[in-house]
């Protein structure tokens, strides 16, 4: 097992322990996610994904272990430090359905004046719309900003919602199933654009269910009854041994380059 990346630059699980109720949904994860990389969480239903996902955020208490943030406890941010710093795409989120697309992806700055009825936080800057526009161009998203919601397909809302993260300039983008319920283009397409945000700079941790789109992150951190069972390149975690003990599932792993591809057998 790799042993994780720490220090700054980093937001770090060290021995977390996290209820989901009465239930253990993670217990005892140490693993760090850094800037420049893009990683993602992988592991059967009900290993801890979405919990710990949650956790680094700072939207669930742990009862044990903490979570550290470029070098600095989780709690000694305050709220404001952590919208700046975190972005989050949850799963299956909703936007307003009568919004232009612009408008949405502004919502990212926690800035304006919208016309169903958000209360603005701050005055709207300069600064404010350079980080939409980025934000819009960096998804492919601005050859439709003024369209409403309402006319998007499910992967364009997508994107929309990746737009409305990034504008807040994070450092550290955080991603729960982004590709659900997308078919293989868009699914892609998500992964594509979050590869590409890792190489510029951005720390990305997503949940993925297909390994075949995790086998193109950076870096895997596989769960198994909220346990880290490994951690490491994609190679290095995607063996037939590491995938039956999680999924009790017997694969076949072929390889394109570094990348490798898993079969199921029949």
């Amino acid at each position: 097992m790799s042993s994780p990346v720490t220090g700054t630059g980093t937001l770090e699980a060290r021995d977390l322990h996290v209820r989901a109720g009465s239930f253990p949904a993670v217990r005892g994860v140490t693993a760090a996610f850094r800037e420049g990389e893009f990683c993602a969480v992988i592991g059967p239903n009900g290993a801890g994904k979405s919990t710990l996902l949650r956790a680094l955020l700072g939207l669930t208490s742990p009862q044990a272990g903490e979570v550290r943030l470029l070098g600095r406890s989780l709690p000694e941010w305050t709220r404001a430090e952590r919208a700046r710093t975190l972005a989050y795409l949850a799963q299956g989120e909703g936007l307003p359905e009568a919004a232009r697309v612009r408008d949405v992806v502004a919502l990212g700055r926690g800035a304006g004046d919208w016309a169903w009825g958000l209360i603005p936080r701050r005055p709207w800057t300069a600064e404010d719309e350079a980080a939409v526009e980025r934000a819009l161009e960096r998804t492919d998203t601005a050859h439709f900003a003024e369209r409403r919601v309402s006319e998007l397909s499910g992967g364009e809302r997508q994107r929309v919602s990746l737009a409305r993260a990034l504008a807040a300039q994070p450092r550290f983008l955080l991603l729960d199933e982004p590709t659900n319920h997308l078919d293989l283009a868009y699914g892609l397409d998500i992964i594509r654009h979050a590869r590409c945000e890792a190489a510029g700079g951005l720390g990305v941790v997503a949940v993925l269910h297909d390994l075949n789109l995790a086998a193109r992150a950076d870096r895997l951190v596989l769960l198994h009854r909220g346990q880290v069972l490994a951690q490491g390149t994609p190679a290095g975690v995607l063996t037939p041994a590491h995938l039956h003990a999680a999924y009790r599932l017997r694969v076949r792993v072929l390889h394109d380059g570094d990348r490798p591809l898993i079969l199921p057998e029949d």
